[in-house]
């Protein structure tokens, strides 16, 4: 592997990490993206991007590695924060095996300025036999303390959702759309 790609696309991840917490007076944005093509035929894509301005600031990047036999593994993340101080961000990974197995998994988080906040995370996978089993967990609550908690799984093509919601007491209300 070309030592002055690697680094060129280890500068382009890192740098959008750096490049989304300028100056306050700093505005504008920065894109990269990089490949390289390694000795056993496979390759290696970065991509990052920032920005910064009067409505907030995001980063955002990700990166996909392939061996030329058939396997494909990644992985990105995105954070943003809105200039009334709101947040968000997200990461994931995903993989796909030559053998037809493949699999996914991820996380978002979001903030709201007002006090409301929600995060959900999950899993899937596919066996080499196209067996999918996978998980999602999500939770929220709103500004004015009502809560929703829920869990949805998928085993050998068998659905399954639990959802509970809470008022700011802790007591069981009804989920809207129940």
């Amino acid at each position: 592997m070309n030592r002055t790609t690697l680094l060129m696309a280890t500068f382009v991840l890192a740098g959008a990490s750096v490049v989304a917490i300028p100056d306050v007076s700093a505005q504008g944005r920065v894109r990269g993206h990089a490949v390289v093509h390694t000795g056993d035929g496979g390759r290696t894509a970065v991509t990052g991007a920032a920005a910064r301005g009067d409505r907030g600031s995001y980063e955002r990047g990700h990166r996909v590695d392939s061996d030329g036999q058939g396997n494909v593994s990644g992985r990105s993340g995105a954070y943003a924060a809105g200039a009334d101080g709101g947040t968000a961000q997200r990461q994931g990974s995903f993989y796909r095996n030559a053998d037809g197995s493949a699999g996914r998994q991820g996380s978002a988080s979001v903030n709201g300025p007002n006090g409301g906040n929600a995060t959900t995370s999950g899993s899937i996978a596919r066996d080499a036999s196209g067996n999918v089993n996978g998980n999602r967990s999500t939770s929220a609550t709103g500004q004015n303390g009502n809560t929703y908690n829920g869990s949805t799984t998928v085993q050998n093509g068998t659905v399954t959702h639990t959802g509970t919601c809470t008022n700011a007491a802790g007591e069981t209300i009804a989920c809207r759309g129940n």
